[in-house]
């Protein structure tokens, strides 16, 4: 099955995608959806089973949309779309994913990529993989270049998954780790982020782009061409310096970051048009400010 979402990033002119998401943050178990392309904003009936900021979020395009670290913990819930009715793993994370990231090959698999492991307040190098449609959990045996926490990553679905930025050790970095679907081989990209940054956010435009955004004291925006991981940085960054946001994207159409911090939490959504990249900002943002909480998406089969 031809994955349509990817269709219309190739520039096949199709909008397929469904809804993109924002959920937890804080001690909040919201999760918002904004229904593609209106943005219409609604509130998920049942919510996150615990809340915490720190979380993050991967999806199955068409299947299931999935946020870990639920509570601080090795919880993963999962959100069956069309329904967004929610269950628990019977297996979760094999770390406290704190301040992770995450990447997603639809129809094949999802990541949890490093972060902050809660459980032995140290900062891991772990990926765990869950299989699509079984959410079978396993880890790979490389993972990330450096252990470290607070970054952010894209998809570029069937081809590769990208870890950007972080803390490892007590230095914020720039490092870019790509791992190459479907073997997971990793390299580490020649050119990283232009600035070395902690709590940025990330979003992809499949077959087009990939996106890191914001972080500590920064509004820039990193774009990352597909497939040649060319650099260069968007001439209109976000609305505000940001951290602890997150992204969301609807490939094709447009991607998302929302909330985060800036001298206190926001409930901003800045809106980027593809392919001009023109940003705008939804007049209706998150139902409430908070930082630290997951984006994922449906873009549709």
């Amino acid at each position: 099955m031809i994955l349509l979402g990817i269709l219309a990033a190739s520039g096949a002119g199709i909008s397929v995608g469904v809804a993109g998401y924002f959920a937890g943050g804080l001690s909040s178990t919201v999760v918002n959806k904004f229904a593609f392309p209106s943005d219409t904003r609604t509130t998920l009936g049942t919510g996150l089973s615990a809340g915490e900021q720190g979380v993050s979020g991967f999806s199955n395009s068409g299947n299931a949309g999935y946020v870990a670290s639920v509570g601080n913990s090795t919880t993963v819930n999962k959100f069956a779309y069309p329904s967004d009715t929610r269950t628990t793993l019977g297996t979760g994370t094999s770390y406290v994913p704190f301040y992770a990231s995450t990447m997603s090959n639809s129809r094949v698999a999802g990541y949890v990529v490093s972060g902050f492991d809660s459980a032995t307040s140290t900062q891991v190098a772990t990926v765990n993989k869950f299989a699509f449609p079984s959410d079978t959990r396993t880890t790979l045996g490389t993972g990330v270049s450096a252990a470290r926490d607070g970054l952010a990553g894209f998809s570029d679905s069937g081809v590769a998954g990208y870890a950007a930025g972080g803390r490892a050790g007590a230095s914020n970095v720039n490092t870019v780790d790509k791992f190459a679907f479907p073997g997971d081989s990793r390299t580490t990209l020649g050119t990283g982020l232009t600035s070395a940054v902690r709590y940025p956010g990330g979003m992809g435009n499949s077959g087009v782009a990939g996106y890191i955004g914001g972080g500590q004291t920064t509004a820039g925006v990193d774009r990352f061409a597909l497939p040649s991981d060319t650099k260069s940085t968007l001439g209109t960054g976000l609305s505000a310096s940001r951290a602890s946001l997150s992204g969301m994207a609807n490939s094709g159409v447009a991607g998302y970051f929302g909330g985060g911090f800036s001298g206190g939490s926001v409930s901003t959504v800045d809106k980027f048009e593809f392919p001009s990249e023109t940003r705008t900002t939804l007049g209706t943002g998150l139902s409430t400010a908070r930082y630290g909480l997951a984006g994922f998406a449906n873009e549709g089969l």
